[in-house]
């Protein structure tokens, strides 16, 4: 089974969106599931993985209501604060809903060592008490916070968003590339081959640009703890969801049939523990 490990929906509200800037205007509109539903079956993809976008349980229980009605959105990624005294009551309330897989926040928005600081390592530890997983959204700057992280947290399940945003517009690898070797040691840290159109120039980019870091992160994580995603509809500033598909489809062309599948599909419902 064909799965997009990561995408998102929302309802355009200029002041909660105001990360949205005007160079991104695209984006300033509503994005929802039939929007998403042709573009997925155009390329065979029966199913989703939804993660958050705002930082609020309102929009947790928003994208769980739109996994209720609609069967292909396979899993939600959702927001909780991880801070709260009452962090526990708000899992023991939010695992009642099979949908709910994992959880997100916005650790790039934050200060460089954000991931390493003690509540913040208490509070992603307790999700796997829940079930539940952690996406690693982050720059590269913020890499060795989220390594001390993974390294406190050994029995947690971890996906790194997007490759950690290497600077693929500057054509930079290091020292992003040894804290993802780094990183990649850990058996519990996965990595979504995502985002990486909008790492690149918008305008011209070409998968020339981008094979470096494809490289460094298939050769590091291997196909088992790879998962495709398209970070639709944010990929829409440099490229269709077809464009993205077909660069990492073209890509990936010389594994095997199998770590494809594992690739396209079958990492993301094992780490995710999503019913297909």
């Amino acid at each position: 089974m064909r799965l997009d490990a990561h995408q998102h929906f929302w309802h355009y509200d200029p002041l909660r969106d105001s990360w949205i800037t005007e160079e991104m205007s695209v984006l300033k509109r509503d994005f929802l599931p039939d929007d998403m539903r042709p573009l997925l079956q155009a390329q065979g993809v029966e199913g989703t993985v939804v993660v958050q976008a705002d930082q609020s349980e309102e929009e947790t229980r928003f994208l769980l209501q739109l996994a209720d009605s609609h069967s292909f959105i396979r899993g939600i990624v959702g927001w909780l604060d991880l801070l709260a005294p009452t962090l526990d009551e708000r899992l023991e309330h939010f695992s009642q809903f099979g949908r709910l897989c994992g959880v997100r926040h916005i650790a790039q928005a934050e200060a460089d060592d954000f991931l390493s600081r003690d509540n913040v390592v208490r509070g992603i530890g307790l999700l796997s008490d829940f079930g539940l997983t952690y996406d690693i959204l982050v720059y590269p700057r913020q890499l060795p916070a989220a390594l001390s992280l993974v390294e406190r947290l050994p029995d947690s399940s971890f996906v790194v968003d997007h490759l950690a945003k290497p600077l693929i517009g500057k054509g930079e690898t290091e020292p992003w590339a040894t804290h993802m070797r780094e990183l990649a040691q850990h058996a519990n840290v996965w990595c979504k081959v995502s985002g990486l159109v909008t790492e690149a120039d918008w305008r011209q980019w070409r998968l020339e640009d981008i094979r470096p870091y494809l490289d460094i992160v298939f050769e590091a994580f291997g196909p088992d703890r790879l998962m495709f995603g398209s970070d639709w509809p944010v990929c829409l500033l440099a490229a269709s969801y077809r464009e993205v598909f077909d660069l990492i489809d073209g890509y990936s062309s010389h594994l095997t049939v199998s770590e494809r599948e594992r690739l396209f599909g079958g990492n993301a419902a094992s780490f995710y523990g999503l019913a297909v």
